[in-house]
C-alpha cells in the first residue's frame, strides 16, 4: 500500500491520495512524499452577459442552441418586482370581461362613436355656414352704396310738359310730365313702323309720367330733352331722334331708351330702383 499526503499548501489537509499497489516483486514504500507545487486559489465569479450565457448553452445533446446573424436565442430574465399596469379605469364596462365576445358589445360601443361623428358633422356644418355667411356679407354692397341704389322723386315739383334730370347710379334719369296731347300722339303711333316695337302703355305705368334713362342706345351719349323731329329727345352726337315715349324713331340708335324699375308709393312720389 502506497500513501501520498500533500503538505505544501494551506489546502493540504483536505487532499489525500491513497493508492494501493500489489506487487510482490517490489517492496512496499511507507514513507510520505511531499508535493512541492502549490494549488492555485479559487478565482471570484465573473459577470455574465446575454452573449456569455448564449455561448454556454450546450450545442449538442437533447438540448441544443444555435447562435448567428439570422438566429435568435431568447434569454428570459425573471423580473418579479415590475408591476403590470392596469387600464381597467379607462376601459368600458362591457369589455372588462376578457371572456366576452367583441361582436356582442359592438352595437353598444358604436352608439358612442356615431354620436361623436354626428356631433362633429353638425358642428362642422354650422361653422361652414357661419364662414360662408360672413364671406358673402363682406362682398355685399355697403350702406352708402345701397342708399344710392334707390332714388325718391317728388312729382309735385315737376310741372306739366317739363322734363327733369336726376342722377341715379351714376347715370342721368329723365322724369317727364307729359301733356294730354303728347299722350294721345304716342298712343296713336303704329307699332309696326317702329325699329324697336313697343307700345306706349308698356313703357308707362301712368300715362302722364315717363321715366327713362338718359343714355343713348347708340354710343351712350346723353340726349337733349324736348328736342328732335318728334318732340321727345335728340342726341346731337350722331343724330338719333326719340319720341315723347322714349322710342327710337330716326337715326343710328338701335333700341329705345331704357325704362328702369320704379314704383308709385303714392300719387305724388315715385321710387326708382
Amino acid at each position: 500500500m502506497l500513501s501520498f499526503v500533500a503538505k505544501g499548501s494551506n489546502m493540504s489537509p483536505y487532499f489525500k491520495n491513497t493508492t494501493t499497489i500489489i506487487n510482490t516483486l517490489k517492496p512496499t514504500v511507507s514513507e510520505a512524499a511531499t508535493i512541492s507545487k502549490p494549488i492555485a486559489a479559487l478565482k471570484p465569479p465573473t459577470a455574465t452577459t446575454g452573449r456569455s450565457i448564449r455561448l454556454r448553452v450546450p450545442k449538442s445533446g437533447e438540448i441544443r442552441a444555435t447562435t448567428g446573424i439570422i438566429t435568435t436565442v431568447p434569454v428570459r430574465y425573471a423580473h418579479t418586482d415590475i408591476r403590470v399596469p392596469d387600464f381597467s379605469d379607462y376601459r368600458r364596462n362591457s369589455v372588462k370581461d376578457y371572456k366576452s365576445q367583441n361582436r356582442e358589445t359592438a352595437p353598444a360601443r358604436n352608439v358612442f362613436s356615431y354620436l361623436i361623428v354626428g356631433s362633429g358633422i353638425v358642428t362642422g356644418a354650422y361653422s361652414g355656414k357661419a364662414i360662408v355667411h360672413k364671406l358673402v356679407g363682406s362682398m355685399s354692397a355697403t350702406a352708402d352704396v345701397l342708399a344710392l341704389s334707390q332714388i325718391e322723386v317728388k312729382l309735385g315739383d315737376i310741372p306739366e310738359g317739363k322734363n327733369v334730370t336726376f342722377k341715379w347710379r351714376g347715370k342721368p334719369l329723365f322724369v317727364r310730365h307729359r301733356t294730354a296731347e303728347e299722350i294721345d300722339a304716342e298712343a296713336k303711333v303704329d307699332i309696326g313702323s317702329l325699329r324697336d316695337p313697343q307700345a306706349d302703355s308698356d313703357r308707362c305705368q301712368k300715362p302722364e309720367w315717363l321715366i327713362v334713362l338718359g343714355v343713348c342706345t347708340h354710343l351712350g351719349c346723353v340726349p337733349i330733352a324736348n328736342s328732335g323731329d318728334y318732340g321727345g329727345y335728340y342726341c346731337p352726337c350722331h343724330g338719333s331722334h326719340y319720341d315723347a315715349s322714349g322710342r327710337i324713331r330716326k337715326g343710328p340708335a338701335p333700341l329705345n331708351l331704357e325704362v328702369p324699375e320704379y314704383s308709385f308709393p303714392d300719387d305724388t312720389t315715385i321710387v326708382v330702383g
